[in-house]
């Protein structure tokens, strides 16, 4: 889903929002996970599951075509754990069709 759908769907949902009240609510949640990384915290959204900040330590690489040695600088990665009850819904279709 785009951010943009995800804001149709909110304003279908909630008629009494104007669109941009929508629009700076989601550009506000989603600034506030981007801070909340860049400072090394988790966040945990119940029921959905955990984001973390990773960090990929330096190394060396090769690249596959000229064989040749690479140096790789370290690099933060978002590292995101599926919660408990979001990974049932996920499956609850799967395990209902194999059976």
């Amino acid at each position: 889903m785009l951010r943009s759908g995800l804001i149709l769907k909110i304003q279908n949902k909630y008629t009494s929002l104007r669109l941009n009240d929508i629009e700076n609510i989601v550009d506000l949640f989603f600034k506030k996970i981007f801070l909340a990384l860049q400072n090394n915290q988790n966040i945990e959204i119940r029921n959905f599951g955990t984001f973390s900040k990773k960090i990929n330590k330096e190394k060396y690489v090769r690249n596959p075509k000229t064989n040749k040695k690479i140096f790789k600088v370290a690099s933060n990665k978002i590292h995101f754990k599926i919660g408990k009850i979001l990974h049932q819904r996920i499956n609850k279709d799967i395990h209902l069709n194999n059976e």
